[in-house]
C-alpha cells in the first residue's frame, strides 16, 4: 500500500482533531479528501507528510513509518499545503533550483518539472508576477522535483478561475497516471472529475470510503417531490424502500429510495390515495454532492 492510517487520532489541549480514523491507498490510486471546514483533512495531511504527531494511531507511507522513518518518509511524499508558501521575489527556476538543492537532485530535473506542469512559457517571470494558476504549478513544480511515488495536494484549486481550474484538473490527473494522490477539496465536481475514490470525514471521524465507480452505478435515488399540502415524514416514510425523507422546505421533500425501481408511480399513488396533489415529481440519482450532504449536515 502506497497509504495505510491506523486509528489515528489528534488531540488539540481538549479538542480532539481526528478520532480513530483508518483507511488505506493503494498505489496508482487518486483519492478525493473531503470533509467540512474544520473536520481534520489538513490535520491527517500534516501527520502523513510528518509535520503533526499523531496522539495515537500510527501511519506508514510507502511502507514508511511517519514516526520513525520520517526522513524516508519525506522523500516519498510531494506536498502541496493549502497556503501554497512560495518566495514572491524569486525567478521560478531560482525557486525550483533551490528547492532541487534542498532535495539533491539533479539539476537537469528542474527542467523537467517545467515542463511536465506546462512553467514554461512564464519560467523567466518572478514569482509575484505569476497568476494564481501559474503559481500553483509552481507549487506542484516544487513538490514532483525529487520524484517522489505519492503526492500530497491540499486544496489545489482554490481561488483559480474557471480556466485555471481547468488546466490544474487536467494537469492532477496527468501526474495520477504514475503517481498516487491524496487530494483535499471542497469542490466536488473536481473529484468526481479526478479521482478513483472518495474518503469523507467529519467532525474528525471517517463516515464514508467509496469508489466513484460504486457511487454512479449504486441503487439509490432521491425523488423530489412538491405536494399542495404538508405531510409527515414519518408517513412518507414507510412507503416501501424508502430509508430517508427531508423536508427541504414549504411543502418540498427529498425522498430517498434503495430501490433501482422507479419510485415516482409509487409516490403518485400515495399522494391520490391520500387526497394530495403532486404539483412536482422528479427523479435524480444520488451523486457525490448529496452523499456529502446528507453525512455532513449533522
Amino acid at each position: 500500500m502506497s497509504i495505510v492510517v491506523s486509528n489515528i487520532s489528534k488531540t488539540f489541549s481538549s479538542q480532539k482533531a481526528l478520532d480513530n480514523i483508518s483507511f488505506s491507498i493503494k498505489p496508482g490510486e487518486i483519492v478525493g479528501f473531503l470533509g467540512p471546514n474544520g473536520a481534520g483533512k489538513s490535520t491527517m495531511m500534516k501527520i502523513l507528510t510528518t509535520y503533526y504527531t499523531a496522539s495515537k494511531g500510527n501511519a506508514t507511507v510507502n511502507n514508511f513509518d511517519v514516526l520513525s522513518a520520517p526522513k524516508d518518509v519525506q522523500k516519498s511524499i510531494g506536498y502541496l499545503p493549502e497556503h501554497n508558501p512560495l518566495y514572491l521575489d524569486m525567478y521560478v527556476k531560482e525557486y525550483l533550483q533551490f528547492n532541487a538543492n534542498v532535495y539533491r537532485v539533479r539539476v537537469s530535473r528542474i527542467n523537467e518539472v517545467i515542463l511536465q506542469t506546462g512553467l514554461k512559457p512564464e519560467c523567466h517571470k518572478k514569482i509575484g508576477q505569476l497568476s494564481k494558476g501559474y503559481r500553483q504549478r509552481v507549487g506542484l513544480a516544487a513538490a514532483l522535483l525529487h520524484n517522489p511515488e505519492v503526492l500530497i495536494l491540499d486544496e489545489p484549486t482554490t481561488g483559480l478561475d474557471p480556466n485555471q481550474l481547468i488546466e490544474i484538473r487536467n494537469l492532477i490527473r496527468e501526474i495520477g497516471e504514475e503517481k498516487t494522490i491524496l487530494l483535499s477539496t471542497h469542490i466536488m465536481k473536481e473529484v468526481e472529475a479526478i479521482c478513483d475514490r472518495v474518503i469523507i470525514i467529519n467532525k474528525g471521524v471517517l463516515v464514508a470510503d467509496k469508489k466513484l465507480s460504486d457511487l454512479r452505478t449504486e441503487s439509490h435515488q432521491i425523488i423530489e417531490v412538491e405536494f399542495d399540502y404538508r405531510v409527515e415524514e414519518a408517513f412518507l416514510k414507510k412507503l416501501p424502500q424508502v430509508t430517508h425523507v427531508k423536508n427541504t422546505g414549504g411543502f418540498h421533500y427529498e425522498i430517498t429510495c434503495d430501490t433501482q425501481k422507479d419510485m415516482r408511480p409509487v409516490i403518485f399513488d400515495f399522494a391520490h390515495d391520500n387526497q394530495l396533489k403532486t404539483l412536482q415529481l422528479s427523479r435524480k440519482n444520488k451523486n457525490l454532492e448529496n452523499l456529502f450532504t446528507e453525512l455532513t449536515a449533522s
